[in-house]
């Protein structure tokens, strides 16, 4: 058993882990931390009663690294980047679910705040596995994608070498409320949600930057991309369509089968994908579309678990040479 650790175990991601690697038959879970501690796992997550039963402690890197030897970061940007350093430094591995290492320096900079970890960035893989298993075999640091680049990638990166030249990219995406963590907010509060839909951020929003670098990483290339989210009354689920225009006509179902017919986590559908099916597991469904050259991608993902804590366990399973699908949900919550 492969000791592990997850520090930032309040929120809802940390949730998810917790429930991940409690069961996974070759992680043990030896370490959960929050800024404050001094309480239990059970306390802080009445659903785990008589589930899991573990102090929470107050994190500490050298006790970190004293009892694991992986740890899961879920901590806000920034926060983690001070974190992951002090871990790394000791010998322990990270997977990281902020956005401190997703981005080189100048795009992080211009989006986030100023990188306190120049040092480590370099070396972060960043954790998308479809596009970058060989790197996050061998790495230390993986920078865990969020829910809207991965269900977004997933759609469009297959039909990229098909793009006609200088058309940019529109990205429709929505997300559930638990997208957006456990802090209230003026958009999150329940009397503005409920019964209601709206787009915030649109075209401005720092997850675009992000999604056109990883276009240039895989392709060399560079295109414009329009990206709008926006946030549905539900708890959980996320929906990317991705429009886009493309040299030629061609058939986007072969396309996607043959690029993900040996991916466990990614199926292609021959009808409109939906937020159910895919709720409570790992897998990212897409369904393609054409009329002439015009385009029409859409996927969709559990924004918690294939946008955060299940895929950064399938990380951690590739780093650690296990079968990436170990201990990985794939059962959907339907009905």
């Amino acid at each position: 058993m492969i000791p592990v650790a997850i520090i930032g175990a309040s929120g809802y991601t940390g949730l998810e882990l917790i429930k991940i690697l409690a069961a996974h038959p070759e992680f043990e879970l030896v370490y959960a931390a929050t800024s404050e501690g001094e309480t239990r796992v059970e306390q802080l997550h009445p659903s785990l009663e008589k589930v899991v039963a573990m102090p929470v402690e107050k994190a500490d890197a050298a006790a970190v690294a004293e009892v694991a030897q992986i740890a899961f970061l879920a901590l806000p940007h920034k926060t983690a980047m001070g974190f992951a350093a002090q871990l790394l430094e000791r010998g322990v591995k990270v997977v990281d679910l902020s956005a401190d290492y997703r981005l080189k320096l100048e795009a992080y900079e211009a989006h986030y705040c100023p990188h306190i970890d120049r040092e480590h960035l370099p070396e972060a893989v960043y954790g998308l596995p479809e596009f970058y298993r060989e790197a996050i075999k061998t790495s230390r640091l993986v920078a865990n994608p969020g829910c809207y680049p991965t269900a977004s990638l997933l759609g469009l990166l297959p039909f990229i070498p098909y793009i006609k030249a200088d058309t940019p990219i529109f990205i429709d995406a929505k997300s559930g409320v638990s997208g957006a963590g456990k802090k209230l907010s003026a958009t999150t509060h329940y009397v503005t949600i409920n019964e209601n839909v709206f787009a915030y951020n649109p075209i401005k929003h720092r997850h675009a930057p992000e999604i056109a670098e990883k276009i240039d990483d895989k392709f060399d290339t560079q295109v414009q991309v329009n990206f709008v989210p926006h946030l549905l009354p539900v708890t959980r689920g996320m929906l990317c369509s991705v429009y886009m225009q493309l040299e030629t006509e061609l058939d986007p179902v072969e396309i996607l089968e043959d690029l993900y017919r040996d991916e466990p986590f990614v199926r292609v559908r021959h009808r409109p994908v939906d937020i159910k099916s895919v709720a409570g597991t790992n897998f990212c469904d897409i369904y393609a579309t054409m009329n002439g050259t015009s385009l029409f991608v859409t996927s969709s993902i559990d924004n918690l678990l294939r946008g955060a804590s299940s895929q950064a366990v399938v990380n951690a399973n590739i780093i650690s040479g296990f079968d990436e699908t170990l201990g990985i949900p794939k059962y959907a919550y339907v009905p």
